[in-house]
């Protein structure tokens, strides 16, 4: 026989939970500029950098003459005369090679950068930077 507690369904927080940590990483991506959006401070200015996705040998190399970098972050972020650059990552995600390089680069170039791993963490650091309001 089972408990009452065993037939309960689950909290609405703890779905909220179990969702947020399934997220895919376009996912996370897609509300983390919804927030932006909604919610950046006057002043700051937001960007995707369009890498990585796939694409054809001509249109890659010609990507690349141009100055395409592997590695760029997801998003990358102006305020006040601070460039940011935020890396995102489904919970268990990995760096590649390339990305820890550009990330190194540009905090020597004197960019703030992180890399999130999840939703919460990825809206935590934006507004540690204080570019929510």
């Amino acid at each position: 026989m089972q408990s009452a507690n065993e037939n309960a369904l689950p909290s609405a927080r703890t779905q909220r939970l179990a969702t947020v940590s399934r997220m895919s990483e376009e996912a996370i991506h897609r509300t983390v500029v919804a927030h932006l959006a909604r919610r950046a401070r006057p002043g700051v200015v937001y960007a995707h950098v369009p890498n990585g996705e796939a694409r054809g040998a001509g249109l890659g190399g010609k990507l690349k003459a141009l100055g395409t970098r592997a590695g760029m972050p997801d998003l990358i972020a102006l305020h006040a005369g601070q460039f940011y650059a935020l890396e995102l990552k489904r919970e268990g995600g990995r760096l590649t090679e390339s990305q820890r390089q550009t990330l190194a680069d540009l905090e020597a170039a004197g960019a703030l950068t992180a890399v999130a791993y999840g939703l919460d963490d990825a809206l935590g650091r934006l507004s540690s930077w204080g570019l929510l309001r």
